[in-house]
Formats: C-alpha cells, structure tokens, sequence
C-alpha cells in the first residue's frame, strides 16, 4: 500500500515538461485533430512575413507591422550572435516594448532549463538570448540563473509519425504544442493543435475571440501560464484555451474563408460600385438629365445596402462569382424596394438605419459575421478579430450621423431643434457602446469618432457652437472613460484595456499613439491612394467653392444638414485618429458624396417638407 501511495506523490513531483513543436509545412488542422490534439489556426504575423519573423514573434510574445521597423528583418545566414545583434538594434526601433527571446529569458530567470533544435534554434536557444552581450537590450532581467539539467522547455521538429509517441509522453500538466511550420501557403494561417489537460475542444484565446484562431504572439503566455510564471507586461498575446467541441470543418471553413477576403474585395465591391456608376450616367445620358435624380437616388441607397449585402455573403460563404452577383444586384433590389415604400429622407434613413442595426446586432450576439464580411476587419492579415475595423468605421460613421439627421428631417420635420439635437447625441452614444465596447466591438477609434460627429451635428442643429463646443471636446474622452469603466468591470479585457489602460506610462502611451500615427502616414503611401486623393481633394474643393449651393439644396432641411457637417467631422478626426488614415478617408468622402447627391437630388423634389423648427 505504501509503494503505491507512493507513485502518484512521486509522479505529482515531476515537473511540467512543455514542448513546442514545429511539424511539417502543410501539416492540416485534420491531421492534429485526428492524432488527438486540440486543433486551431494561427495567425504567423501582420500580413506575410518570413519564417524568422514568426518565430520570433513567438518567443517575444508581441509583434508590429514590418513597416515600423527601421530595416528588413536580417536574413540568417551566419552565426546565431551576430544575427542576433542585428535582431536586437531592429527591436530597439520599433515604437513598441518588442523584446526578441523573452520568452527565454523568462523561463531562465526562473531556474527553468531551454533546449532549442532545427530551425528556430536561433530564436530559443539559450545562447542565444542569454549569452549574447545584445540578450537584453532592455534590461528585462540581470544575468541568467543557472538553469536545471533537464530542459523544462523544448523547441524541435518531428514528423507527423512521432506525434503518437510524443503525445503518450505528455502526461500529468505537461503540454505539447504542435504548429506546420512557416510560412503558410495562403493568408489564413498555420495549422496548431495543443494536447495536455484541459485542451480537448477547439482552440481560442482573448486575443481573437474567435473559435479555432489563435495568434503567434498568445504562444509564450501559454506557456507561462501553464508553468504558473508572471507574464512579463512587454507580451501582448493571452494565453490559448480550448473551448467546446473539436470541429475540424469549421476551423477550415473559417480558414477558407480568410484566405479569400482579401483577394475578392477589389472584384466584389469595386467592380459593383464601377457598374451602378456606369448605369446611373447611362441612365442620364439617355434620358438627358430627366431621370437623373432617380438614378442618384438608386445609386446611394446601393451604396448603402452594400455593406449589408456583405454581411449576408459571409454568412453564406459563396464562391466569387455568387458573392459578387449578391451584391451587384441585391443592393439595387434592396434601394428601389426601400424607395417603393418610402419617400424622400425616409428612403435614405430606413437605408442607413438598416445597415447598421445588422452590424450592430452581429456585433452584440458575438457573431463572426462582421469580421468575415468582405468590408469586414480582414482577420486573415492579424490585426483584428473581433469587432469592426477601419472599414467599417469609416462606413457607419456617415451612416450613423448622416443617417440620422436624414431620419430627423423625414420622420420628425417639425420636432424642434434642442429635441433634434438630444437625438443626435443619444443616437451617437448608443452606437459607440455598441461598436467600442471591449466585450462587442473593441474599436476605441468609434468611442471617439462617433460621439463627436454627433455632438457637431447637435451643436449645429440648434445654431449653438460656443455653447456645446467643450461638450464637442468632452463628449468623446467621456465615452472612452466610460468604455474603459465597463471594460475592467466585465473583465471583458479587450484592446482598450491592453493597449491604453495597462501601457505602462506615458511613454509606452506615446509608443501607441507614434505607432498609429506612423502607420496612418504610410497609409498614404499605398499605390491605390494616388488615384483616389486627387479626386478626394478636388471634391472637397468643389464643395467648399459651391458651399451655397449645397447649403440652398439643405434649406429646408436643417437636421439633414447639421447630419452632414457632423459625419464630415467624424471623418477628419477619424483619418486622423486611426492607423489607416487614407482607407477612412476614402470611405468617408465616398459615403459623404452619396448622401450630398441625395441631398441635391431632394432639392429638386416638389413641395420639400419643412424640417427643424
């Protein structure tokens, strides 16, 4: 009896064995699923990066865009040191705490034993990252501890037959994590699988919040995690769990999907946009101008219904072809239903409130709809996964504040004008929960964007602007304490809270803010915004030298055009405000002109109703 009391204290002693495993390129989530690990995929980095980049991400548990480097990642061709160093300085240039082998380190300084072999031995080998006078850059740690004889971490390669092997030795709190080596084939990711206690569903992690993904950077804090150490405060990535059952056809349904989305965005809303162009100066071509104003108003309420009929493609997952066609005709068939039902502002207000509040319910219910749809975040690139991105932000925003200064003027011409304007405040409040808050949408850009637009709007409605302007200013750092209230409440512990609320200081706060600006700058330097910001800077100078004519177009119709002023706002303070400053420029301008066209076209209504008194 005493001998086998005996086995299970003297098991109990043994300490946790974590192995990270490199299989294969190509290896399939099915074949880790079916060989008894948990099954994911995971992101290898923004956008396509190099193998090295991959690992290297992994062992310091954060990444950036290349472009904030200031060079390319050195390739590995000499000794493991002199790379190293090079590694280190390009870190150190980053606006980010990125520490290359932190991982290492950390498990080091806490007596834990490293063994690094094959091709990321370079990235995880002890000498590495601790011998090497440029280990340390930052002064994360004094000198390394001597460390057990027996490795309590180990990095290798095997073949997809040792995994039977491997996972009988996994026992007790041991954990194997096996990853197809990089870089992947297409933009959805890597295949993971992770066996040991507590893994038997499909993986996640509160980074992505999203079932069967994960990302590089969540990888070190698993492992810390499960060996019970303190996650160093430069890591970004949450530790990886596994929830529910293993369905190995939904992670490569979510797989197949991410791998298109970039690819089909230029065909499916490009090509739509150019062909309901191309109808509407048809369309007034032939009729010498006579039907233009119906034209217009056909066209921006497609524009409108776009995104909506991008919401109803992701949740179907078409082929190209069907996916365009849902959109090159379903919106259109959607505009003249709306204006075969509604008149004036009313057909343009139903329009936008349609298409927000699906987004807005998609993002409340925890749907992956929003972040699949082609306007979507684009998870398959590694930036967002949850939530709405740059894209449709810069969408709602004109749809929100725009939206409701249309409703105003089409549903309530007579609701007086401080009435006008509590509507335009609580609908912009509502629609920043909504859309920022961690535990929905997690995108701090729209609790600052959407609450000024409409308190602009407001502000404009009743003819106050000395008056409301702190209110303008206050509105949105007021939603942001809100949001980061509710944040730490729920434990929701989203982007607000990792990347503002827990920086570090003021000079890590000043890393985000130099890191967002730096992107937004190189924003505007992709080949696509050369051919587009001259149109945008001559429409903007159009309306400013025709000012008095849209204003006379927006006579009648005050909310309309307080709704307008304030969607122009939120979209210079968005370009300014966001890392892809052009793409909301963009956006923004496109959505501001088709509600400008709707105005001009209601101009030329008969008997334009009286609005805002």
């Amino acid at each position: 009896m005493a001998l086998l009391a005996a086995a299970p204290a003297q098991a109990a002693k043994q300490p946790t064995q974590i192995t990270l495993l490199w299989l294969p390129a190509g290896t399939s989530v099915q074949q880790l699923a079916q060989a008894g690990l948990s099954p994911g995929l995971i992101s290898a980095g923004l956008g396509k990066v190099p193998a090295q980049q991959t690992y290297l991400d992994i062992s310091q548990g954060n990444r950036v865009f290349d472009s904030l480097y200031d060079t390319d990642l050195p390739v590995l061709s000499g000794s493991c040191p002199n790379w190293w160093s090079s590694v280190h300085d390009r870190a150190d240039s980053a606006p980010a705490e990125i520490v290359p082998g932190l991982l290492t380190v950390t498990l080091e300084d806490s007596d834990l034993g490293v063994r690094a072999r094959g091709e990321a031995s370079c990235v995880f080998s002890r000498q590495a990252t601790s011998d090497s006078p440029q280990a340390t850059p930052k002064k994360l740690s004094e000198a390394p501890r001597p460390h057990a004889l027996s490795a309590a971490f180990e990095v290798r390669e095997a073949s997809l037959d040792a995994l039977p092997f491997l996972l009988r030795r996994t026992t007790g709190n041991d954990l194997l994590i096996a990853i197809a080596k990089p870089p992947p084939a297409k933009d959805h990711g890597l295949a993971i699988g992770i066996a040991g206690r507590g893994f038997d569903g499909n993986l996640t992690s509160d980074t992505t919040r999203t079932d069967g993904y994960v990302l590089s950077t969540d990888v070190a804090p698993t492992i810390l995690d499960r060996l019970g150490i303190d996650i160093p405060k430069e890591m970004s990535g949450q530790p990886i769990r596994a929830e529910g059952e293993v369905d190995t056809a939904a992670i490569v349904s979510l797989g197949d999907r991410m791998a298109v989305i970039s690819d089909r965005r230029g065909p499916v809303i490009g090509l739509s946009l150019l062909a309901w162009v191309v109808v509407l100066g048809l369309l007034a071509a032939v009729s010498r101008g006579r039907q233009a104003r119906v034209g217009v108003r056909m066209t921006g309420l497609a524009v409108i219904y776009l995104p909506l009929m991008l919401l109803l493609g992701a949740a179907i997952e078409p082929s190209e072809g069907v996916e365009m066609l849902i959109a090159l005709l379903g919106a259109p068939l959607l505009a003249a239903t709306t204006l075969g039902l509604f008149d004036g502002y009313r057909a343009l207000a139903v329009a936008s409130a349609l298409t927000v509040s699906a987004y807005a319910v998609d993002v409340i219910s925890g749907s992956s709809l929003t972040t699949l749809a082609l306007i979507g975040p684009n998870p398959g690139l590694g930036v967002r996964f949850y939530g709405i991105g740059n894209e449709l932000e810069a969408t709602l925003a004109v749809l929100i504040v725009a939206g409701t200064g249309a409703g105003l003027s089409g549903f309530a011409p007579r609701l007086s004008r401080r009435r006008c304007a509590a509507v335009f405040l609580a609908i912009g409040f509502c629609a920043a929960f909504i859309f920022a808050a961690g535990r929905f949408g997690a995108d701090v850009g729209a609790a600052i964007v959407f609450p000024l637009g409409a308190a602009v709007a407001a502000a404009i409605v009743v003819a106050a602007r000395r008056r409301l302007a702190w209110l303008i200013l206050a509105l949105p750092f007021a939603m942001l304490a809100l949001l980061a209230l509710v944040d730490l409440v729920s434990g929701a512990n989203a982007h607000l809270t990792r990347s503002v609320l827990d920086a570090g200081g003021l000079g890590a706060l000043g890393e985000v803010a130099q890191r967002r600006l730096q992107l937004s700058v190189d924003s505007f330097s992709h080949p696509i915004v050369f051919v587009f910001l001259p149109l945008i800077v001559a429409l903007a100078a159009l309306a400013l030298a025709r000012r008095d004519r849209i204003r006379a177009w927006l006579a009648h119709s005050p909310a309309m055009r307080a709704g307008l002023i304030g969607a122009v706002a939120a979209t210079v303070v968005g370009t300014l405000a966001n890392d892809s400053g052009a793409l909301l420029l963009e956006i923004g301008t496109a959505y501001l002109l088709v509600f400008t066209g709707f105005a001009w076209a209601e101009s030329g209504a008969a008997g334009p109703a009286q609005a805002g008194r």
